[in-house]
């Protein structure tokens, strides 16, 4: 059976600057894998490459199919979906209308609609609570929450998500952090870049680590005991 994503000398560039040298590799179906790195290694850019969002050059394939490089509607229109750095929702609008936003792509707004807010509701009672609240007004953790809930409104089969921790306290960044364990034990195949390498690798079964743009290493959860381990594979790039 073919890998649900495949990336094949994936690069990208901002300008003249190459952000993300020719990368390699590869997400198993329901696999959780994790992308490590510290600031600037290219994380995000190889994230925003696999959706066709940033310039470069490079194979993607999603459940042996290619991706187009340059139409991020059309990837989302296959199953793959981002949740990005910085969670991207609409301040203005209330949950519900989120919500709403993220399932624009499917067909109709029968059955699966509502079969899909009910999940995202039973994977997050607080955002089920605040519908008619703005988005805008929600904590960290709960804007966090919302992100995912939209981008599962999409009908996913690859989840994607930059730094979901991000700017979290602790208690909020593992609680979202099981909740993607829960959805991934769901059968969900997720690539996830995060900083909180600890957290990621309690849900990870491998990890690609990045530094300077390039992929330096491919590990297992059980070859990284400590922060030194991981500097280890950066500061050899």
């Amino acid at each position: 059976m073919a890998p649900v994503l495949s990336v094949e000398g994936l690069s990208a560039r901002y300008g003249s600057v190459e952000a993300l040298h020719p990368a390699d590799l590869a997400l198993g179906h329901g696999e959780l894998v994790a992308v490590l790195g510290p600031n600037g290694a290219g994380k995000s850019t190889l994230l925003r490459a696999i959706m066709g969002l940033t310039p470069g050059s490079g194979r993607v394939r999603f459940e042996g199919t290619e991706l187009p490089r340059d139409d991020p509607r059309a990837v989302t229109m296959r199953g793959v979906v981002l949740v990005p750095e910085g969670r991207g929702i609409f301040g203005p609008m209330t949950v519900r209308e989120n919500l709403d936003l993220g399932a624009y792509l499917l067909p109709g707004r029968g059955g699966e609609f509502a079969a899909r807010l009910e999940q995202v509701f039973a994977l997050f009672p607080r955002l089920k609570d605040r519908q008619s609240q703005l988005a805008g007004s929600l904590s960290g953790g709960e804007q966090q929450m919302l992100a995912i809930g939209r981008a599962l409104m999409a009908a996913p089969r690859l989840l994607l998500l930059d730094e979901p921790s991000l700017g979290l306290a602790p208690r909020l960044a593992a609680e979202i952090l099981e909740t993607l364990g829960r959805l991934n034990r769901a059968g969900l195949a997720i690539l996830l870049v995060e900083q909180r390498a600890p957290l990621a690798l309690k849900l990870a079964r491998r990890a690609y680590l990045l530094a300077v743009g390039r992929i330096v290493a491919e590990v297992t959860p059980d070859q990284i005991a400590s922060p030194h381990d991981l500097a280890r594979y950066y500061f050899a790039a």
